[in-house]
């Protein structure tokens, strides 16, 4: 996501000249290619040129510190509006009634039935709250059998009435089941439509009216570029909801939508989806997202990432292990299985300031780790607490059992030697501490080695 439009404003800046002052004549040819760029990315025409109208005004005739060249300072300028753009700073959710309600809308296909499992979850593990979800989708096939599959695998009880047609009914029975069982959320998920049309509008209108909800979200898929931001505004017209929830970021997409929709609807964009895993939802952060556009990483969310995987006790204990030299294959193991959990690999390396660039034409597969998982479970408990004694016979064993290759084997080995050596060089000082609270990053395959 983003990739081309960070790609063409960093082309951008480098039009900039200029010794010690931004001019008109200098920063205009910049913020035409920054407008087409923008453009290119799917955003709305009015909020594009608006968008370069205000930096450019902002930017003009700024004296230029000395330590800062002119292009630094609009790429400061163009962060602090692109975050502006977006709404600014992150918006919680309002759940105030007892049990508070949040009504999901939107059209068919965008995604509300998974993004409700998903919402549900994130509430019930991050917010400590019990949530419920309702299934009021009674037209699309086997929509209901969908949300109960997602219910139980994320472990959240579910109403469903499957001898009733009518949605107004099943949302209203869901929050008298909610209150009788002490459910503090429920989370309705509704049916779509190909179209914004008379009779969806009329019921989804009706819906809201009964369930008098806290929260009305409108889940928009961010691959439909232009049009999210038409229906977003339609929807927005006749439902006034309370936020956008944007899905499939993590799609071969453009982007455009989550720059125009904010300034079109005047409506905060509140989560984001970015993968197919049910952990997959993130709070969005105008701010955060900037960064990310202009290819400064997002060092915080991948420290809270790493934060939802922490246990204070085993890294303690890890930490313990590293200082007497006993760290071996059965914790540097469970490193990955802590990383997996982070979520999709190629966005987590993403998030790490100037790494995003160098793996723009680099694929790395979410299976990347399987032969070194392999090669790990194909040693004997022995060989994964002592490494040393890991002769040449031992790895032959070690790569036939793993189907890998004698050299995969010894490349982990030595690997993992090196990352020892640097945990164990690290650990007491203050930089140590804060690593003791993140997983290590194990040379991912198909990664480019550092020099």
């Amino acid at each position: 996501m983003f990739e081309n439009l960070s790609e063409r404003l960093e082309r951008s800046f480098k039009i900039l000249k200029g010794e010690g002052r931004i001019t008109e004549i200098n920063v205009a040819e910049t913020l035409k290619d920054v407008r087409r760029a923008l453009l290119d990315a799917d955003v709305n025409y009015k909020v594009a040129k608006t968008f370069t109208d205000t930096v450019k005004q902002k930017a003009l005739g700024q004296n230029v510190l000395t330590a800062v060249k002119p292009g630094q300072l609009l790429v400061k300028i163009v962060h602090d509006e692109l975050a502006t753009l977006m709404g600014g700073t992150a918006q919680e959710l309002q759940l105030k009634s007892h049990p508070a309600v949040i009504l999901m809308a939107g059209l068919n296909g965008a995604g509300k039935t998974t993004l409700s499992g998903k919402l549900a979850l994130l509430l019930k593990t991050k917010k400590n709250r019990r949530p419920l979800l309702v299934a009021c989708d009674v037209y699309r096939p086997a929509a209901v059998e969908q949300l109960r599959v997602l219910a139980e695998q994320i472990d959240v009880p579910i109403y469903m009435n499957l001898e009733s047609q009518d949605p107004v009914a099943i949302a209203r029975e869901g929050i008298q089941h909610a209150k009788a069982k002490g459910y503090d959320t429920v989370i309705v998920d509704t049916a779509g439509r190909l179209a914004v049309d008379e009779e969806l509008m009329r019921e989804i209108a009706a819906i809201k009216e009964a369930c008098q909800p806290d929260e009305t979200l409108f889940v928009v898929d961010a691959m439909t570029g232009q049009d999210a931001v038409n229906t977003a505004k339609e929807f927005n017209d006749r439902l006034d909801y309370d936020g956008v929830v944007l899905t499939k970021l993590d799609g071969d997409t453009r982007g455009g939508a989550a720059l125009s929709i904010r300034t079109v609807v005047d409506k905060p964009i509140k989560f984001v989806g970015t993968g197919e895993k049910m952990e997959a939802l993130d709070v969005f952060h105008p701010e955060r997202m900037a960064d990310r556009i202009l290819g400064m990483g997002d060092i915080v969310s991948l420290v809270e990432r790493a934060q939802a995987q922490y246990d204070e006790e085993e890294a303690n204990k890890l930490q313990r292990k590293i200082q007497k030299n006993q760290f071996d294959f059965d914790d540097f193991l469970g490193q990955i299985q802590q990383i997996k959990k982070m979520g999709n690999l190629k966005e987590l390396a993403s998030m790490i300031p100037g790494v995003g660039k160098a793996l723009k034409d680099i694929d790395i597969d979410d299976n990347a780790f399987k032969s070194i998982e392999a090669i790990i479970q194909s040693m004997t408990p022995k060989e994964r607490k002592h490494p040393e004694i890991l002769n040449q016979s031992r790895k032959n064993r070690i790569a036939k059992g793993s189907g890998t290759t004698l050299q995969e084997v010894n490349r982990l080995v030595k690997q993992f030697d090196q990352t020892r050596k640097m945990m164990k060089m690290v650990t007491g000082s203050k930089m140590g501490k804060m690593m003791g609270k993140m997983p290590m990053m194990p040379g991912m395959p198909g990664m480019p080695k550092l020099k």
